[in-house]
């Protein structure tokens, strides 16, 4: 009987430590992965039917010049692939349909494809092959975006006056070049169903071209009292609702596509990538300066967790299920000095 006793009276504290055990367990598990890849990391894209992350590189893993794709796994960030390629690779994104990735070759004014499964180059394409001189300036590809619907592929080229390339995203060839996106046209998103590609300047402008025709039908200075520069932007089609990050000012905006009218500005901090996540309702944005990441209640726009980043944090995506969040996160540094430390990938459960 005392045995008896004894064994009840310590079920509470086996409990309450169990508890504790389970609780402990949970919040390492929710903690961000963080996971050190190579230095000259860019941007990411997720591969659906594969359930592979790819982080675009400006480092090659050869002794020749060139850059590295490397291909992770989504769960402990592993590299499970090096894809090397002749150019080094700076923006980024997948045909989901095709699962074909893309990337722009910035310094190099060319584009690249390669097959997400094999992770064999398939082909590259020059852009804008003119010499650099003091007093030519090749347009520098830097953001994709992809219509699985048509197989096209969009990428902005910058410049004082910018424009965008349509690229048939299976043969890779030129299709058209949208002439006079504005100063700096860097952002880049599309509505596949509505047949509108959206870009943003260093002007403060958002310029909407119909993709049918490939041409500028539309372009609106958004907040004109202010300064800015949307850097990015991402689309809630369902919503008609654009999200545009802006490096000048501690904001982001959202606009209602249908009016291209601000409906909203959530106060955060001067930021870089901006990305939907429909499955949630929520938004994702980087803050390069300030070192963190938030995560948006898209309904009613309040930052539900901000997520310091262990340096710069740069570029997004999100897992197939909506539930991960992936940022490749640089280290500090310059041409003068460049960084003493390679670039690494951030895991963040949702």
């Amino acid at each position: 009987m005392k045995a008896n006793k004894k064994s009840w009276a310590l079920r509470p504290l086996l409990l309450a430590t169990a508890l504790f055990s389970t609780s402990a367990v949970m919040a390492a598990e929710s903690q961000p992965l963080n996971q050190v890849i190579s230095k000259g990391a860019y941007e990411l894209a997720f591969s659906n039917s594969d359930n592979a992350l790819f982080l675009a590189t400006a480092q090659s893993t050869t002794d020749k010049k060139g850059g590295t794709v490397y291909r992770l796994d989504p769960q402990d960030l592993a590299v499970k692939q090096t894809i090397n390629t002749d150019l080094p690779t700076f923006g980024a994104a997948i045909n989901q349909k095709t699962n074909t990735l893309y990337f722009g070759n910035t310094r190099d004014g060319s584009l690249t494809a390669v097959d997400a499964t094999s992770g064999k180059v398939i082909n590259t394409l020059v852009l804008d092959g003119r010499q650099r001189s003091e007093t030519v300036r090749p347009l520098q590809p830097r953001q994709l975006a992809v219509d699985p619907a048509t197989d096209r592929v969009y990428i902005t080229g910058l410049g004082e006056q910018s424009v965008v390339w349509v690229v048939d995203g299976k043969t890779l060839k030129l299709i058209s070049t949208v002439p006079n996106t504005g100063k700096m046209g860097t952002g880049l998103a599309i509505d596949s169903a509505a047949q509108k590609l959206y870009v943003t300047n260093s002007d403060g402008e958002l310029v909407t071209i119909n993709t049918r025709l490939n041409a500028i039908e539309k372009r609106q200075k958004i907040d004109g009292d202010k300064d800015h520069f949307f850097l990015n932007i991402s689309l809630d089609t369902q919503g008609h609702r654009a999200f545009l990050s802006d490096s000048k000012q501690s904001q982001v905006l959202v606009l209602d596509t249908r009016t291209q009218q601000v409906i909203h500005k959530i106060d955060v901090p001067e930021s870089l990538a901006v990305l939907f996540n429909a499955d949630r309702d929520e938004l994702y944005v980087t803050h390069r300066k300030a070192g963190e990441i938030s995560i948006i209640d898209a309904s009613n726009y309040k930052v539900k967790r901000t997520v310091k980043a262990p340096g710069l944090p740069n570029s997004l995506a999100v897992s197939a299920d909506g539930k991960t969040l992936f940022v490749s996160i640089k280290q500090p540094g310059s041409r003068k000095e460049p960084p003493k430390n390679p670039d690494s990938v951030l895991r963040i459960e949702l």
